[in-house]
């Protein structure tokens, strides 16, 4: 009975330390905020919209949210099917590449209703803000690759 102490004391032992771990590398080095928080900020903190860009970028964002849900929504039904050809299938068969054929698709409509979105908000703002605003796009779409 000792060695298995042992043994589940050491799997505690590591268990916690790896926890303290993950605790202690989120405290030092804090999430990147995501590309979209970075222009939802951008467009109402730092391009001093006036008013009536303030009412035409919240009728745009009205619209855009209920257009991502459902594309969200259709996304999340498309990966419970992968997981059901999956489970069915137990590999690469016509089922499978049917859900992940149904998932991109539905992920490329929600990056084209992305992008519209995007220039959706950039029509409505003037020559200076949209330079602004297309750096930030810019950033957003390559951060990761610089």
């Amino acid at each position: 009975m000792t060695g298995i102490r042992q043994i589940l004391l050491t799997a505690l032992i590591a268990f916690v330390a790896a926890i303290g771990g993950v605790l202690i590398g989120r405290a030092i080095i804090p999430p990147r905020p995501a590309p979209s928080a970075e222009l939802h900020t951008l467009l109402h903190h730092h391009l001093d919209l006036d008013a009536d860009q303030q009412v035409k970028l919240d009728r745009i964002e009205t619209r855009f949210s209920a257009r991502r849900a459902a594309l969200e929504a259709e996304l999340h039904n498309d990966n419970a099917r992968l997981a059901t050809a999956i489970e069915a299938e137990h590999g690469d068969g016509p089922q499978v590449t049917a859900a992940v054929d149904r998932s991109h698709q539905a992920m490329g409509q929600l990056q084209k209703a992305t992008l519209s979105h995007i220039f959706a908000m950039r029509q409505i703002l003037r020559p200076d803000q949209a330079a602004k605003f297309d750096a930030a796009v810019t950033h957003a779409l390559t951060a990761d690759t610089r």
